[in-house]
């Protein structure tokens, strides 16, 4: 019987840990491999501050009846004692909480951190996946249409109708518009070599990069503040062999604290403080090179605003035109009406480039236009 209620209150007082031993669910599998790295130091580290300590211990006391005199000799007579019990320390549970949220944190961090350097590794080449895509676009429409013009104006050539120097100037433009594609094909297939650009605007990494650090470094904090307090349970079975006892059982409450604690809510404001600072004049951190990009990315799309202006004017100039030669049928205008379809081609293509990119840069930086 005396066992029986001495595991009952050991179980009772195991019983509140319970749930804070679980360990956590397994993460997807694509989950970062720092982030796996930084949630499993977590959870080992905080299964032993979450869950209590079990303690046995066997020996021989002086217990029973007095039995001593003046000349020095022992009370009681060796008696065999058991003693087993849980040992918690409240603090602990808070501690293991704490290491898992900074973990977590951790991870936030390393995820906003990995976007960032994606994106200053892509440096100027932020948006052109997109804007290449929309050229290609217009120059796989336009050069069908192109080769018919050429392939028209050789048979001219060997019937009269045309010159000699008329094919060569639609020839070059010809050779323009295909080397215009096969450096957009190159492009495409050098910038499917580099890290993924995020998806969010890069002032939101930035901030939760700056966010996630902080919180690593709070959570810090509260575990050196934490430190300085114990706040202890004990509890268990502690029977002296062949004694009477009535109920076998033990409990305590124990509660510590380090007067150097008082020292320490400055401290711990200057180390979170040189921490906000330290990433800000790192000339070599992330927060640096972010700025210099940033810099870049804006004067690049003030420019491009700029020419893309100009281009819709002269697109929209050589529409017109266009319209009005259709009606003229003389060879002369098809010669110069076939002339400005390929520059309008060029054009076009340029003005599907400028258009996107723009778009894909301000979006990036987090200025989309209404």
């Amino acid at each position: 019987m005396r066992w029986a209620v001495a595991w009952g209150v050991l179980a009772g007082l195991g019983a509140g840990t319970a749930q804070a031993r679980e360990p956590e669910s397994a993460k997807d599998s694509g989950e970062p491999g720092y982030c796996a790295f930084v949630r499993g130091v977590g959870d080992a580290e905080s299964a032993v501050l979450l869950a209590p300590d079990v303690f046995a211990s066997v020996g021989l006391v002086n217990a029973g009846e007095a039995g001593g005199d003046a000349s020095g000799v022992p009370l009681g007579s060796p008696t065999p004692r058991l003693t087993a019990g849980v040992n918690y320390d409240v603090v602990g549970l808070y501690r293991g909480l704490a290491i898992r949220r900074r973990a977590e944190a951790e991870c936030e961090r390393y995820r906003a951190l990995s976007a960032l350097q994606a994106a200053v590794k892509r440096g100027a080449d932020v948006g052109a996946d997109a804007a290449l895509a929309a050229r290609a676009q217009v120059l796989e429409a336009a050069l069908p249409q192109a080769e018919q013009l050429l392939s028209s104006l050789r048979e001219d050539v060997k019937e009269g109708r045309a010159t000699l120097e008329e094919l060569n100037v639609l020839q070059l433009r010809l050779d323009g518009l295909r080397a215009l594609a096969h450096e957009t094909a190159k492009e495409r297939e050098r910038l499917a070599t580099l890290p993924r650009p995020p998806e969010r605007p890069v002032s939101t990494w930035l901030e939760d990069f700056r966010a996630a650090d902080a919180r690593v470094e709070a959570e810090s904090g509260g575990l050196r503040r934490a430190s300085a307090w114990t706040v202890r349970l004990r509890g268990g079975y502690d029977e002296l062999i062949n004694v009477p006892q009535d109920v076998p059982l033990f409990g305590s409450l124990t509660v510590s604290y380090n007067l150097g604690s008082l020292w320490q809510p400055s401290a711990n404001a200057r180390a979170s403080e040189g921490r906000r600072r330290s990433l800000e004049e790192d000339v070599e951190g992330v927060s640096q090179d972010v700025a210099r990009l940033l810099r870049e990315l804006r004067a690049t799309h003030a420019s491009e605003e700029a020419r893309l202006r100009e281009v819709t004017v002269l697109v929209s100039d050589l529409e017109g035109q266009l319209r009005e030669l259709q009606a003229m049928e003389t060879v002369k205008v098809r010669r110069y009406r076939d002339y400005l379809m390929l520059e309008l081609a060029r054009l076009r293509s340029e003005q599907a480039w400028l258009k996107t990119h723009v778009a894909e840069v301000a979006r990036f930086l987090g200025e989309e236009r209404p």
